[in-house]
C-alpha cells in the first residue's frame, strides 16, 4: 500500500506507522511541523508532509498517489480553552480529508472513530455496532466523532470507499501521556502510586491492547466492507477486575480506596472552574466522570467474523505493557 496517515504522533497512530513501515508499505505522515516528525524519522519508507487539516488544496496535493488513507487525527482531550477546536479538528478536519481523498482518487479511506459513539451498554451484556443508542452524548468528543462518522458514511455513498473502526479503552506500549491514560494508570499502579477505585468498582469497560487495534485497522483496510463500521474492543471487565488483573500481573496487591461518584464530580467541577482562571486544563471534567461510571461492555464479534480480528486478554496485554515500561525504566 501507498498510505497517507494523519495522527501519526498520537498513541495509536505512532504504533500504526511503525507497523506499516515494518510491513514495507510507503507511508506519508501529516505533521504540523518538521519537529513533530522526530519520533517517526527513523522508520524506513516513512516520510513527512508538513501541513494541517485546514488546507484542502494542500491535503489533496499531499495525498496524491496514495491508495489508502488512515485518518486518526482527533482532538480527544476533555477540555479546550478554544471551544471551537474539537469541532474544527474532529468534524471539519475529517471533511477536508474526505474531500481531498475523493478528489485524489484514493481507493480506501479508513476512519478511526471511538466505541464511545456506539454508546454505553444498558448492563453488563456486550452491545455491538447496531445497538440503537438512546443515551445522550456525554461530551464534545462523542458528539463530534458521531458527526464525523456521518460525513464518512456520506462520502462512501458518493463513491469513496470508507470503513469506520471504533476502538474502546486502549492501552499498551506507547507515549505515556494523557492520550494513553490507561498505560499511565498501569505504570502508577506498578509503582504503588495509584490508589483510587472509581465509584464502587462495578462498572464494566472494554480494555483493548493497542497492537490489537492496529491489527484491526489494517484488517479493515484490507477486508472491511465499504460503508461499514467495526467495533475493535478487548476484554470486558469491571474496574475491580481490571485492578485484580494488575495485582496478579505485578504481584502487588494495592489498597484501593473507593471514590464516590459525587466526590469525583465535585472535584472535576472545581478543576473546570479554575481552568479559565489559571490556564491549567482540568485532568478530567464532570461530563467525562459521568461517562466512565456507566457500563461500556462491547462485542467485537463482527470484526472477528468479517476481518479476522483477535483479542489479547488483559492479563497478557498488561504483562507486555509492563515489560515495555520496564525496558524503558518507567516502572519500579
Amino acid at each position: 500500500m501507498n498510505c497517507f496517515l494523519t495522527g501519526a504522533n498520537g498513541f495509536i497512530g505512532l504504533r500504526l506507522a511503525e507497523r506499516l513501515a515494518l510491513e514495507g508499505h510507503g507511508v506519508r505522515c501529516l505533521v504540523r511541523s518538521p519537529e513533530k516528525f522526530s519520533s517517526l524519522s527513523h522508520l524506513p519508507g516513512v516520510t513527512a508532509v508538513t501541513g494541517d487539516l485546514d488546507d484542502i488544496s494542500a491535503l489533496q496535493e499531499s495525498v496524491s498517489g496514495c491508495d489508502t488513507v488512515f485518518h486518526l487525527a482527533a482532538y480527544a482531550k476533555p477540555w479546550s480553552k478554544d471551544k471551537s477546536l474539537p469541532h474544527r479538528i474532529n468534524v471539519s478536519g475529517t471533511e477536508n480529508m474526505l474531500k481531498a481523498s475523493l478528489a485524489a482518487g484514493v481507493k480506501r479511506f479508513v476512519f478511526t472513530s471511538s466505541a464511545a459513539v456506539i454508546g454505553p451498554s444498558p448492563g453488563v451484556e456486550p452491545i455491538d455496532e447496531d445497538f440503537p443508542r438512546t443515551v445522550s452524548w456525554f461530551n464534545e468528543y462523542e458528539t463530534t466523532k458521531a458527526e464525523a462518522e456521518e460525513l464518512v458514511r456520506s462520502y462512501n455513498r458518493d463513491g469513496l470507499e470508507t470503513v469506520i473502526v471504533n476502538p474502546s479503552r486502549v492501552y499498551g506500549p506507547g507515549p505515556v501521556n494523557e492520550s494513553n491514560s490507561l498505560t499511565k494508570m498501569i505504570k502508577l499502579y506498578s509503582r504503588g502510586r495509584w490508589r483510587i477505585l472509581p465509584g464502587d468498582g462495578s462498572c464494566v469497560g472494554s480494555y483493548v491492547l493497542v497492537d490489537d487495534v492496529v491489527s484491526g485497522i489494517l484488517l479493515a483496510a484490507k477486508h472491511g466492507r465499504p460503508g461499514e463500521r467495526y467495533a475493535l474492543g478487548g476484554e470486558n471487565l469491571t474496574f475491580s477486575h481490571f485492578f485484580d488483573t494488575l495485582a496478579e500481573v505485578t504481584g502487588k496487591r494495592r489498597l484501593l480506596i473507593p471514590f464516590p461518584v459525587w466526590l469525583m464530580v465535585a472535584i472535576a467541577r472545581v478543576m473546570e472552574w479554575q481552568a479559565p482562571l489559571t490556564g491549567w486544563p482540568p485532568m478530567i471534567t464532570s461530563a467525562w466522570v459521568k461517562k466512565y461510571l456507566n457500563h461500556w461492555s462491547l462485542s467485537s464479534g463482527k470484526a472477528e467474523r468479517e476481518l479476522g480480528y483477535r483479542i489479547t486478554p488483559l492479563r497478557e496485554g498488561a504483562k507486555l505493557t509492563l515489560e515495555w515500561l520496564k525496558e524503558r525504566g518507567k516502572t519500579g
